[in-house]
């Protein structure tokens, strides 16, 4: 029977970017799902859920894939915080993480249509803000515009002049899709990208 295939849950341009860094061959679909926080759901539970119902939602349209699901959320502060989408909610946001260590909580699904079964993890990072002046914060928001990116940054580019210190395993995380895990569970699944030629 041959591997299945490789579909990315996600139409990001930042996860796919990440993917495609393994020289794995993938599609990318985008799922239709409804990602409001269930209450009394904590930060890893809401990732986890909304990675593997990303996943699960392209199944049946999608048979004979393994399918990569990925969700990423902040906590400033004890709150749970998602894209800004706008520049006040963004300045909002990078004020309130100025001078503080804010986490990134990022859920991993890949999910097996042919058997119907889910791999789910979270994996965390922290980022500590340097303290941060308005005009600091205005001036990176007009040049980057990250109101796409949770946490209303992008490390992969200007953001990192906004941190004193970068800690967890993975710094692919940051930007949306832990590849190290991932590449951990493709390998369950007879998917290595340096054994085969996808």
């Amino acid at each position: 029977m041959s591997s299945p295939e490789l579909l990315l849950a996600s139409t990001s341009v930042y996860r796919r970017a990440l993917l495609e860094k393994t020289g794995l061959t993938f599609t990318c679909a985008s799922p239709n799902i409804d990602e409001t926080p269930a209450p009394g759901e904590n930060p890893a539970e809401l990732v986890k859920r909304l990675a593997q119902s990303k996943a699960t939602a392209l199944a049946t349209a999608h048979p004979h894939h393994l399918i990569i699901g990925s969700d990423q959320v902040c906590v400033i502060n004890g709150n749970i915080t998602g894209k800004p989408y706008t520049f006040d909610n963004a300045f909002k946001q990078l004020q309130a993480a100025s001078g503080k260590t804010v986490t990134f909580y990022t859920g991993l699904s890949v999910y097996d249509s042919d058997t119907k079964s889910a791999q789910t993890l979270c994996e965390t990072f922290d980022v500590t803000f340097r303290s941060l002046t308005d005009e600091e914060i205005t001036g990176y928001l007009h040049r980057e515009k990250p109101y796409d990116s949770a946490g209303s940054f992008k490390c992969e580019g200007l953001g990192i002049t906004l941190f004193d210190s970068l800690t967890g395993r993975d710094p692919n995380t940051l930007i949306g899709l832990p590849l190290i895990a991932l590449l951990s569970l493709l390998r369950r699944h007879g998917i290595n990208p340096l054994l085969e030629n996808r």
